[in-house]
């Protein structure tokens, strides 16, 4: 499967973007000389904040350079992380020890989530397993149609399972036994990925690849809205692809969701209305503040758009093909991981840098965890670790105190249209980054 669509891409891209540069990125997967854009160096800055690691831990296998996001969970002072090789894991949040570790022996992609009573992940090959959050015994194990990418979510004795192949799946949170399915189409072409469902107002919400988001009843399935937030566009299936594999952020009344390709877009929650647009195209989460919304796109520029109007406050450009993550928000600080393991630390209202600490020699490829003032990281490595920080004394603070510079956005049209220059830099930067994608598949077929 993976030998074919690797060669439909390679046709694509020789056939399509010959002319825009594409031929230097199929030596990635050609072989020959290596043509990728390299990640910027890191920029010299005052540090302006002391992070203090409380503790680190090492979690099995990790993601085993899968390119699988497994994304920590945080309930009730625990977090609860597994990795491909089957490994489930409790971990007091507060001292970093174990508290229960269960081995399923089961290639794990997906999750985990947690809920009151339950712990669930989901499998390569369309298992869905439910453990005792208490112990991490099983409690019941269920079947859907393919692979999970997505962790599972639980609300009033529901849990929604989305699957690679389009597909949104209810379960009975007491038995596994399928309640209802949604069924939708996927395109021939897309990056490897699902929207991770979200709960809220009785609803299921979820993006999906081809550019809409979908509100569900979370009883019965049965379709509440539906909106397109991003439109193809161009002559390929390449240039076409229009995915939203990021799971949508619901800040009161209002939803708001990246696409890779198209836009960053703000909701209605009830209705599914388009309340506004930015053509900003990403394929990592959201973070959000009472003002703010930040967003890495797919040139890893941090950006700071006002919540209610979709302006721009600032960009940070400084971290240029660092494979960034979602920003998190912690007190007056946004963090995000990079693909050397770095943690980089801004200051949320201006962009720049404030500190820096670097937690494993591997990428880090999800968004930070924010919960009880700590931030919880994980490493494709395995390493899960926490961190608080404090801002220094001005006294400590060397003399003059030299400003990181930021690109200043506030003069650009929030219609959504790009300016020259960032024209100039998306060139390639799409093809490139689902190449780099792509490429992690040789790596399972291998193995």
């Amino acid at each position: 499967m993976f030998t074919s669509l690797r060669a439909f891409l390679l046709l694509a891209i020789i056939s399509t973007c010959m002319g825009c540069g594409a031929k230097q990125y199929v030596t990635q997967i050609m072989g020959g000389v290596d043509n990728t854009e390299p990640p910027s160096p890191l920029v010299d800055f005052v540090e302006t904040a002391r992070i203090n690691k409380i503790w680190s831990h090492d979690i099995g296998k990790g993601t085993d350079e899968l390119f699988i996001k497994l994304v920590p969970a945080v309930l009730n002072n625990q977090v609860f992380i597994a990795d491909t090789d089957g490994d489930i894991a409790a971990i007091d949040a507060t001292s970093g020890k174990t508290i229960w570790e269960k081995d399923s022996e089961l290639p794990i992609t997906g999750g985990p989530g947690a809920d009151v009573d339950l712990v669930m992940v989901g499998t390569s090959e369309g298992d869905v397993l439910s453990l005792s959050i208490e112990t991490g015994e099983e409690i019941w194990r269920s079947t859907v149609s393919s692979e999970v990418l997505s962790s599972p979510r639980e609300a009033d004795g529901i849990v929604i399972v989305r699957t690679i192949d389009g597909k949104i799946f209810a379960l009975d949170a007491g038995t596994g036994e399928r309640l209802w399915t949604y069924d939708r189409t996927v395109p021939a072409l897309t990056l490897r990925g699902t929207s991770t469902p979200v709960i809220a107002n009785g609803l299921v919400i979820a993006g999906f690849d081809g550019g809409r988001v979908t509100a569900l009843e979370l009883k019965t399935g049965k379709l509440t809205w539906e909106t397109r937030v991003g439109i193809a566009s161009g002559r390929s299936e390449l240039e076409r692809m229009v995915d939203i594999d990021t799971e949508p952020l619901i800040v009161d009344d209002v939803m708001y969701i990246s696409t890779f390709q198209a836009n960053v877009s703000a909701l209605s929650l009830e209705t599914g209305q388009i309340l506004w647009q930015r053509d900003i195209s990403s394929h990592s989460e959201l973070g959000a503040d009472g003002n703010y919304l930040y967003v890495t796109d797919d040139s890893s520029h941090i950006w700071a758009l006002d919540r209610f109007s979709g302006a721009s406050v600032w960009k940070q450009e400084k971290l240029q093909a660092r494979n960034v993550t979602g920003p998190a928000v912690l007190g007056n600080k946004i963090v995000v991981g990079d693909l050397e393991g770095y943690l980089h630390w801004m200051n949320k209202d201006t962009g720049d840098f404030v500190a820096r600490t670097r937690m494993s020699d591997e990428p880090i490829l999800v968004q930070p965890i924010i919960a009880n003032d700590t931030l919880f990281a994980y490493a494709s490595d395995g390493t899960l670790s926490a961190y608080t920080y404090q801002d220094k004394d001005l006294k400590d603070i060397p003399a003059p105190a030299v400003k990181e510079e930021t690109t200043s956005a506030k003069k650009e049209e929030t219609s959504g249209e790009k300016t020259t220059k960032d024209e100039e830099e998306e060139d390639g930067i799409s093809l490139k980054r689902i190449i780099r994608i792509f490429s992690n598949d040789d790596k399972e077929e291998k193995k």
